[in-house]
């Protein structure tokens, strides 16, 4: 007998609004802006990739699979989010938090694999520079962001079925901003020992593995710039690699500390603001770093722009 479906409630209420109009009047301001900023600057990393010749480079390949990703990230939570903020009713349906769940891992997991496929690329470029074109060929490209994809879709079907067979008794009130693994998983009144073990198996690929490329490609980037004897070639190194060692950084370290952690650890009141806050800064400072610090992008724009003036 399947006992999550027959206890499942048809819709989910979160408890995480409050009931003051002033407050969510402003957060809803706030996470309004946040996300049409973060789709602004994504879309021009995206258009800036696509039409420019100058960026038709693994590099940017990437980074404009990043920039989609971003979007699709945001785009999963934070509508909602406004909305339930304006209107004042925090309740959502049993199967849009399915398919909320299913999107949400399936674009974070997508993201900790690519941003290691990042990792080989500046690997590659700064310690084999010679063989750098022949190494990171459009079909490799294509295929470290396929696997990307394919692997995180693994992941996030067996945790959305895991976590949806969980008995609810009923229960439907979450502590938390959208849906996802943590406070389902708290409001259930079964074993979730089969959601550990998923998160226990899971996690070498999408988090340890990941974040050991990620290690190994920048340790030897490291020892390779640091025998390099002129100051110019040690500058331009770190200046390649400046840019998505930052967004790494922001991005895992986020990442580990919400995901990467036994249940027993977990506070919903603690993590929700936390998982808020990874929703919105690390893609909404993406672009801003990508343009900020790249020399590149930052050329292509200008010269964008000026044609613009121009024309």
């Amino acid at each position: 007998m399947d006992v999550s479906n027959e206890t499942a409630p048809s819709e989910f209420i979160l408890l995480t609004f409050s009931n003051r109009y002033e407050w969510c009047f402003l957060l809803s301001g706030f996470l309004l802006i946040t996300y049409l900023f973060t789709l602004m600057g994504n879309i021009l990393i995206i258009t800036l990739v696509s039409i420019e010749p100058s960026l038709q480079t693994p590099m940017y390949f990437f980074l404009c699979n990043l920039s989609l990703l971003d979007i699709c990230q945001t785009t999963t939570t934070i509508p909602q989010i406004i909305v339930h903020l304006i209107s004042g009713r925090n309740a959502i349906s049993y199967e849009r938090c399915k398919v909320q769940l299913f999107f949400f891992i399936l674009f974070i997991g997508t993201e900790t694999l690519l941003l290691a496929a990042m990792a080989y690329d500046r690997y590659v470029a700064i310690c084999n520079p010679l063989r750098y074109n022949v190494v990171m060929n459009y079909k490799l490209c294509a295929q470290l962001v396929s696997a990307s994809w394919f692997t995180s879709s693994l992941n996030t079907t067996i945790h959305t079925f895991i976590t949806f067979r969980l008995p609810l008794c009923g229960m439907n009130k979450i502590n938390y901003f959208y849906c996802d693994i943590s406070p389902l998983v708290a409001i259930s009144c079964g074993d979730i020992s089969s959601s550990i073990i998923a998160l226990l198996s899971t996690s070498p690929i999408m988090g340890f593995g990941p974040g050991m490329c990620v290690l190994l490609s920048y340790s030897h980037i490291i020892l390779r710039v640091l025998k390099m004897h002129s100051s110019d070639g040690m500058r331009k190194a770190f200046s390649t690699c400046a840019s998505h060692l930052t967004v790494v950084l922001l991005f895992y370290g986020g990442s580990i500390f919400q995901y990467i952690r036994p249940f027993s650890s977990y506070s919903l009141n603690k993590d929700r603001m936390i998982a808020l806050f990874n929703n919105i800064l690390s893609p909404m400072l993406n672009p801003l770093i990508y343009t900020l610090r790249n020399k590149d992008v930052k050329g292509a724009l200008q010269k964008r722009m000026m044609k613009k003036m121009l024309s």
